[in-house]
């Protein structure tokens, strides 16, 4: 039962981490730069950032028609 928690913990963790670069890649305009796009390491790394996109499309909705929230 420790090592399911332990995934759910890691996996979460990297959610967290993919969502943060998509709103600085999203805020700053920044892209993930690379010598060969049609490699492995490429492909697998824009999969996860797309996860953290994904995330913020989900969350943005909700929290913009939140009471806690409001734009400027």
């Amino acid at each position: 039962m420790a090592v399911i928690g332990k995934v759910v913990h890691i996996s979460i963790d990297l959610v967290l981490v993919s969502t943060a670069l998509a709103g600085i890649r999203r805020s700053a305009g920044l892209t993930l730069a690379a010598n060969d796009p049609s490699s492995a390491i490429y492909s697998t790394a824009k999969q996860y950032l797309e996860v953290g996109e994904r995330v913020i499309d989900y969350v943005q909705p909700w929290v913009a028609n939140s009471k806690y929230f409001k734009r400027e």
